[in-house]
């Protein structure tokens, strides 16, 4: 059954991670990081300063990426800004060789934006590499990163500080936290990273997300960062049609994050007073779980059942909050590819390095039409990209099976290849 088997392979990649073979090695990090690991997650009273601009940081050891170099780790809190275009602070962890890099140019980074954790502040993926282990398994491609020598920026996204709730699949919140923890790498004294050095963005799945929302936003949010390209696969580019296919289903948990994610970025919008009592303990669910839980907790749960007039998925999008905005439109304006195009485009969102979008042939997850759709889309806009679906594989699995691919394409992008367009 594709479910047990997607659901298998990443229980054994995540029991994998927490063998201790060949650990990474950290060196004495930045002397001038000397936060606790709770002045890390806690929330500022205000934030005030730059994006990328550092508020904690303290030396760290990725004691849960096996077979990495020997590195240098840091866990840093920095400013960053949500879907309004508020300051927020957001957590993360930046991570560079020990090694000189010798490949020519300065070191190269790799801004990454997680795949999906659970929404809780315990699921971070800087716990989750450090000190406290649930359930990722994305570590063996962040080691194939640091063995090429490149350093690694990677966001938890917004919402991940203690009290808080992950602003899930809002690439508008979570795009320009992935573009400022880069600028706040470079800020770390002992980094060694230089406002030259090449970035790409890579994601997969809700990281996906992230990663072509960084894209979008790369040329008017951070244009001091010289970015080269972005890997994303396995696509929610269209929130809403991710939600008809998994409302229901076994992977109705997904639904359940998007929704209370929803929640923590537009608390003026109605919630709380449609919500029946298991819909309010459907919130406590969903936060005191990481991946796996919450699966579990919502397998073939539907929408439905958890407000008081048993509202459907098209009901709550009709529902208006006080400016007259509906949960709608406001799904809508999380999509991918609208109002995109080239370098030299009127766009609001201009993209002008090459894209690599990927997912598997057997998609069981998200419906393959938007991702489909996002290709011919950014084609159209004039935006270079590349479109695989070969991939023999299921969701989960397709991010393993693609792993190859997307290191040669960050490769190929650090070191100035031409690229071949696939439209």
């Amino acid at each position: 059954m594709k479910i047990t088997s997607a659901l298998a392979a990443l229980s054994v990649s995540a029991a994998l991670v927490t063998v201790p073979v060949a650990w990474a090695e950290t060196a004495s990090a930045d002397t001038g990081c000397s936060a606790s690991d709770a002045d890390i997650y806690k929330p500022p009273a205000s934030v005030t300063g730059s994006p990328g601009d550092i508020l904690a940081c303290a030396p760290t050891q990725l004691t849960f990426i096996p077979n990495a170099p020997k590195l240098k780790a840091w866990k840093v809190q920095y400013v960053t800004t949500d879907a309004k275009g508020n300051k927020v602070a957001a957590s993360g962890t930046v991570a560079v060789p020990e090694a000189a890099w010798t490949k020519g140019g300065s070191r190269p980074t790799v801004a990454y934006a997680p795949f999906t954790h659970g929404s809780g502040s315990q699921c971070s993926l800087s716990k989750q590499m450090t000190t406290g282990f649930n359930d990722q398994y994305e570590a063996p491609n962040l080691s194939g990163f640091l063995n090429q020598g490149w350093a690694l920026a990677a966001t938890d996204g917004v919402g991940y500080l203690d009290g808080q709730t992950h602003y899930y699949v809002n690439g508008k919140a979570n795009g320009p936290a992935t573009l400022d923890v880069v600028r706040a790498a470079r800020k770390l004294t002992g980094t060694g990273l230089t406002a030259d050095g090449k970035v790409a963005i890579d994601g997969y799945s809700e990281g996906a997300n992230t990663a072509g929302w960084a894209a979008q936003l790369a040329a008017s949010y951070a244009p001091d960062l010289n970015v080269v390209g972005a890997a994303a696969g396995g696509i929610p580019a269209n929130l809403k049609a991710a939600a008809k296919q998994l409302n229901g289903s076994f992977f109705a948990g997904f639904l359940a994050d998007t929704l209370i994610g929803l929640k923590a970025q537009y608390p003026e919008m109605p919630f709380d007073q449609l919500m029946n009592d298991a819909g309010r303990q459907a919130e406590k669910d969903v936060k005191a779980n990481c991946l796996f839980g919450t699966l579990a907790v919502f397998a073939g749960a539907k929408v439905e059942n958890f407000s008081t007039d048993k509202l459907s998925l098209e009901q709550l999008y009709a529902v208006k909050g006080p400016n007259g905005q509906t949960w709608g439109e406001i799904a809508d304006s999380l999509n991918l590819g609208q109002d995109v195009g080239g370098p030299n485009s009127s766009a609001t969102y201009k993209i002008g390095f090459p894209v690599f979008l990927y997912r598997g042939f057997f998609e069981e997850i998200l419906p393959h039409e938007p991702q489909d759709q996002l290709h011919k889309a950014y084609c159209q806009a004039g935006v270079q990209n590349t479109y695989k679906i070969g991939y023999p594989l299921e969701h989960a699995t397709t991010m393993f099976g693609a792993a190859g691919d997307v290191l040669n394409f960050l490769t190929d992008r650090f070191d100035g290849k031409p690229f071949q367009n696939g439209c």
